[in-house]
């Protein structure tokens, strides 16, 4: 089964760096079979552009709702925040999406974003949106999600859902999902409108079927999701199905990684499979990393598609032991481009920061000042809580227990007890 699942490693690595290596023409070729088969195309440089899009299309038709499902790019360009200001109402239609944003939170995982929730926390959130009395029981909360998000599916103008694939070969975009509300999203409302991130693209239906052997075991350990749904345009003579659909190809940042050191991150399938193995994001949780995408994949991502303050620190939150390399179903070398990214960052540092690295590099280079340094450490760790200094150490301390540094160091406890 191992040597298998390496072979399939192997294969999917080398479709997606050959398709990467073409990628204008191939997503060029997706466009022209979208259009062919009755779909508007529109292209997106950045999230404003494509926010902008996504709400053109809702203002000329008139849209007052909308149901979404689960995407990542969406959270990317933030669409939501962008239609609830022009009065539009949205609702998340994943469950663990729906739950996060009624509790006004970002997700914590890209494939379970509310897996910081216990059930309690999840009832607390839902009963917010009822005047139903909810218990905490698992079976009576998604029997109430289900029901009022049914009502919202029958009710929506139009629907929003990500894409996993788009399949250039047939002009098709296919979403993988286990609750069905990518179906109902997609089919239920008269419009849909589709956010493909311009990577996320296999040029044949035989690449995308070895995709999808890898995919589900690394996000779920499924061998195939419930639903797999593939989607060539708006409905013709069928009885249901949108009457227009719409895809919005989004650049965002992509195109600055396209030819670079980091080409491979682009073959990211967004399974969640390098997050569940690292150890750093097993303590930390996903809202420390600050921005959409959290784990070895976003501390790579983050940097380069990201402004945001702090983004250029994230490859530090890495120990570099190859866990994610080894659970990536496409084989990025994670770790080589955090390694990367953490040079870059050097070169760019400032003088002060450059002081204190080369400071804290000296002083734990010798046993000696290392041990004074943690003896240091111990004895004001009495005095100071860490938690509270402003500035870093706070702000990582939000949401989590900040570690305590012992007032006793082992070398010396291992003394006592050798005496």
């Amino acid at each position: 089964v191992y040597k298998r699942q390496e072979r399939l490693r192997a294969a999917a690595r080398s479709a997606k760096a050959e398709i990467l290596a073409r990628l204008p023409e191939v997503l060029d070729r997706l466009a022209t079979e979208l259009e062919r088969n009755g779909v508007h195309v529109h292209w997106a440089a950045d999230a404003d552009e494509a926010n902008a899009h996504v709400l053109e299309i809702a203002r000329s038709h008139g849209v007052r709702t909308v149901v979404k499902s689960k995407s990542m790019l969406s959270e990317e360009t933030g669409v939501n925040h962008v239609l609830e200001e022009a009065g539009i109402q949205i609702t998340e239609s994943d469950l663990g999406e729906w739950i996060i944003q009624v509790a006004g939170e970002a997700p914590s995982h890209i494939i379970v974003p509310a897996i910081h929730k216990d059930r309690g926390q999840v009832r607390d959130a839902l009963q917010d949106v009822t005047t139903q009395q909810l218990t905490d029981d698992p079976d009576e909360l998604c029997a109430f999600a289900r029901a009022t998000l049914r009502q919202r599916f029958l009710e929506a103008d139009m629907g929003i859902s990500g894409v996993n694939f788009g399949v250039a070969e047939t002009g098709s975009i296919v979403l993988v999902t286990n609750e069905g509300n990518g179906r109902m999203t997609t089919s239920v409302p008269p419009l849909h409108v589709a956010m493909l991130g311009m990577e996320r693209v296999v040029e044949t239906w035989e690449q995308l079927d070895l995709t999808l052997a890898l995919l589900p075991r690394a996000a779920t350990g499924q061998a195939i999701t419930t639903y797999v749904s593939a989607i060539s345009g708006p409905r013709g003579e069928e009885s249901h199905g949108p009457e227009e659909v719409h895809v919005v190809i989004v650049d965002n940042g992509r195109s600055d990684i396209l030819g670079t050191e980091y080409t491979e991150m682009l073959a990211c399938l967004r399974c969640g499979a390098c997050l569940n193995a690292c150890p750093v994001y097993n303590v930390t949780g996903g809202h420390a990393y600050g921005w959409v995408y959290p784990g070895p994949m976003g501390a790579v991502l983050t940097p380069l598609l990201s402004k945001s303050e702090g983004a250029a620190d994230l490859p530090n939150a890495s120990s570099l032991c190859g866990a994610c390399w080894e659970a990536c179903p496409v084989a990025i070398p994670l770790q080589d481009m955090l390694l990367a990214l953490r040079r870059r960052h050097a070169e760019s540092a400032d003088r002060a920061e450059s002081m204190g690295w080369a400071a804290w590099a000296e002083a734990w280079s010798r046993p000696s000042t290392y041990r004074a340094s943690l003896r240091g450490a111990g004895l004001g760790s009495r005095f100071v809580d860490v938690s509270k200094v402003p500035g870093l150490a706070a702000r990582w301390a939000e949401g989590r227990e900040m570690p305590s540094i012992a007032r006793r160091s082992f070398r010396d406890w291992w003394k006592e007890e050798r005496s």
